[in-house]
């Protein structure tokens, strides 16, 4: 008999797990596969780590730009994957010590809910045992969609399991979706030597970004060698020759594709079947699981966060899901998590970052805007770097001053949008950004001028 019992050791299951032993639950979790999940394991960090080595070849070749001379550089294909599965190898084993730390009681195996509330859990080896607990966190997480036109074969048409470890480079790969598996596997594939084709059904690649980022990364891809398609649906991918061939319906008419292999990365799908939602009574809507704002479940007790519900599909959002879940369980008054003020990332070159309302969805709001963009070719920190692609968008609102947007593309935004997220969530007007001093020479500088362009234009208006 557990206080609370958690299915899924990924970032909303382990810091679900962990939160709930610190505040004296007895506390169990269940996990399938690999514990930390499919993030740790198979998305955020092996794929950051397969996108430093990319990176780190695109630089050595550039590097007689910086007076420095190399000579035969070539990217090990089997290098680069044993050292991002060493990575992701040592933070698995870093989260199964942190659940150990914290006196959680560990199930490897398959959690299905029964009708009287238990839990049944089927471990590797076949063997069944049943565990009760008052309250369950279900963070089962998601996987992947397989599209009927394209289903995933991991050969020829692949999904992030299959890209994430190559035995070797296609020399084609058309990728459908650019989201940031889509986009950012696309980068890590064309440094490597591949043909890429990045295929986008939205009118603009990244397309739940600002349009000046969406524009920005497009140019940059362009420039890298990717073939960007956008406005295109797939209707059908043939996979019966030596290669692939996918037909599109575009703005131009009918067009095709030719491919080596196809990835996969249209979104993806929660991992709810089969677990005795129903049995339990909790109620599924459009294929996430239902709950109220204190992520309760249909059923009493039986909680859910992360990628099962209807929330974006993001680690951090997962983990602040679940700290949230668990502080309500304890009969706390968490402040609940701000949906309104959700940083995202990308993790090519260049990176991308954001927070708040696009301009597009400002505007459509009704808000009159005070914009201020700073360019990286004006930083001398960028000058430095080498690397002078890049942009800072703040959106002001023109009545209250407050920060409603930020918006980033270029090198490390991804270290500087949580600046903006903290901004935004203490009301920060143009003039605060400005009286915080930003230290000289820094990419961050671009906050700051951004700031003081947009007050430029409070002032002349």
């Amino acid at each position: 008999m557990f206080d609370l019992l958690v299915i899924g050791s990924g970032p909303g299951g382990y810091t679900a797990a962990i939160r709930a032993a610190q505040l004296g639950f007895r506390t169990a979790i269940v996990e399938r596969a690999e514990w930390g999940g499919i993030c740790l394991n198979w998305g955020c960090i092996p794929t950051k780590a397969l996108l430093r080595s990319a990176q780190v070849l695109q630089e050595t070749r550039q590097a007689a730009g910086f007076g420095i001379h190399a000579e035969n550089i070539a990217p090990d294909i089997a290098a680069i994957v044993a050292r991002s599965r060493a990575v992701a190898a040592g933070m698995n084993k870093g989260v199964e010590f942190l659940l150990k730390k914290n006196n959680i009681a560990l199930f490897a195996g398959t959690a299905t809910l029964l009708a009287d509330k238990s839990v049944e859990i089927t471990g590797s080896a076949g063997g069944r045992q049943t565990v009760t607990a008052p309250h369950v966190i279900i963070a089962t997480g998601a996987r992947a969609r397989s599209l009927p036109f394209a289903p995933i074969d991991g050969k020829k048409i692949i999904g992030y399991r299959e890209a994430l470890t190559p035995a070797e480079i296609p020399e084609s790969l058309a990728v459908i979706g650019s989201g940031a598996i889509g986009c950012e596997l696309a980068y890590f594939y064309r440094c490597m030597g591949a043909e890429v084709t990045l295929i986008e059904y939205m009118d603009a690649i990244a397309p739940l970004e600002d349009a000046d980022i969406s524009a920005q990364l497009s140019r940059a891809f362009r420039k890298a060698g990717i073939k960007v398609i956008t406005s295109a649906q797939v209707t059908h991918a043939d996979t019966s020759g030596e290669g692939c061939t996918l037909r599109l319906q575009t703005k131009k008419g009918e067009e095709t594709v030719t491919a080596s292999k196809i990835l996969s990365a249209a979104g993806i799908t929660a991992n709810i079947e089969n677990m005795g939602l129903e049995a339990a009574g909790a109620a599924v809507e459009h294929g996430r699981i239902k709950v109220d704002e204190r992520y309760r479940t249909g059923a009493a007790g039986i909680y859910a966060v992360g990628d099962v519900i209807a929330t974006p599909a993001l680690a951090h959002v997962a983990a602040a899901e679940a700290l949230a879940c668990v502080e309500y369980i304890a009969g706390r008054s968490p402040e609940p998590v701000d949906y309104d003020n959700i940083p995202s990332c990308l993790y090519t070159t260049p990176e991308t970052a954001s927070v708040g309302l696009t301009e597009r969805a400002a505007r459509e709001q009704g808000y009159a805007l005070r914009t201020g963009k700073y360019f990286y070719a004006a930083s001398g920190k960028a000058a430095a770097d080498g690397d002078r692609d890049g942009l800072v968008k703040l959106l002001f609102d023109d009545a209250s001053g407050k920060l409603l947007g930020a918006h980033l593309a270029g090198s490390h935004v991804t270290e500087m949008i949580a600046e903006l997220v903290l901004a935004r969530q203490t009301g920060a007007r143009a003039g605060d950004l400005l009286r915080a001093i930003h230290p000289h020479p820094s990419m961050s500088e671009g906050i700051f001028e951004a700031a003081r362009m947009s007050d430029e234009l409070r002032v002349k208006s």
